[in-house]
């Protein structure tokens, strides 16, 4: 009964995480109009399939941060309250973002899920050490480095007059192929998080594991992605064509380096990171909302470890 209930709360993970952050990838597609929001979310959401699948070859380090082991001790890591909880509080976290409309990171929900069940499961037994260089370093470097790269490859990009301001067939070719990498990388670097707690429970084989999360992850952003699709392509920054481009080519290149790396970097951050760079050069950046998701972003943690340490006392008190 517990290995059934940790993977119906993983499915739903899964299934959060695609409804908030698959359209990532392709969000400049649709807010330049290079696409509709329907072609964009369908070519996003297949290429983020194939980086799910190619993630049981190239990322496999990421199955071990997420684990829990190392953070906490390792009877409460392998324990299905545990895991249970850590589910549930991160798909309750992106879910109530997602309805709300805003790009929240499932690696922040996750972190704070492992935190706060880790926390309700042994005291002070958390190592926070651990946290900080596993989990906290990464995540604070990534949008900082996303907006210096964003800015300046969007800058190289148009010295070399490969990103223009209006749409041509050229363009339109390297703004899909750059989505469409952007979308694999997350795929690469999201699926291992969520996989890794089927694996610690024992109730799924690696590769069934990777196949559940990378489906409940496309079902989740063809069905639930409008709300947040609307924020990230029309809201974050005013776009054409030859932006989108580049914000596109910088995601791509920092979370495929973060997932070779193993590094659990924030797809979202890398993402609305590398819009920032490139609205901060060209002035057009729409500072009220950026706030508001940087503000999402600080919530998400505590809101996961809030979460997950109810769900794990509610599990506890069922035995």
């Amino acid at each position: 009964m517990a290995v059934t209930l940790i993977f119906l709360a993983v499915c739903f993970v899964a299934y959060t995480n695609g409804a908030n952050a698959n359209f990532k990838g392709v969000a400049s597609l649709y807010g330049t109009g290079t696409t509709t929001l329907r072609g964009a979310l369908w070519w996003g959401t297949a290429a983020t399939f194939a980086g799910s699948l190619a993630a049981l070859f190239l990322a496999q380090g990421m199955l071990k941060t997420f684990s829990g082991k190392g953070l906490v001790p390792d009877a409460l890591a392998q324990s299905p309250e545990f895991l249970l909880a850590v589910a549930l509080g991160a798909a309750g976290t992106s879910l109530l973002a997602t309805k709300l409309g805003f790009p929240v990171s499932t690696t922040h929900a996750l972190m704070g899920a492992l935190v706060g069940a880790g926390l309700a499961g042994s005291g002070t037994e958390v190592r926070f050490a651990a946290l900080g260089k596993n989990f906290a370093q990464p995540l604070l470097i990534s949008p900082l480095l996303a907006i210096v790269t964003g800015g300046a490859i969007y800058l190289l990009l148009k010295s070399l007059k490969l990103a223009p301001d209006h749409r041509t067939r050229k363009l339109d070719l390297l703004h899909y192929l750059s989505g469409g990498a952007a979308s694999f990388a997350r795929g690469l670097n999201d699926t291992p998080k969520m996989a890794a707690l089927l694996l610690v429970s024992g109730s799924l084989d690696i590769r069934w594991a990777i196949l559940a999360v990378a489906l409940g992850i496309a079902l989740g952003a063809l069905l639930d992605a409008d709300k947040v699709a609307e924020t990230l392509g029309k809201k974050v920054t005013a776009m054409n064509p030859g932006q989108g481009f580049a914000a596109n080519l910088s995601t791509a290149l920092l979370v495929s380096l973060a997932s070779y790396l193993s590094l659990p970097v924030s797809t979202t951050h890398v993402s609305v990171g590398s819009l920032m760079g490139i609205g901060i050069t060209t002035r057009q950046t729409h500072w009220k909302k950026v706030g508001e998701i940087v503000l999402c972003w600080v919530i998400t943690i505590p809101c996961g470890a809030i979460m997950a340490a109810i769900a794990y006392y509610a599990v506890r008190s069922l035995h």
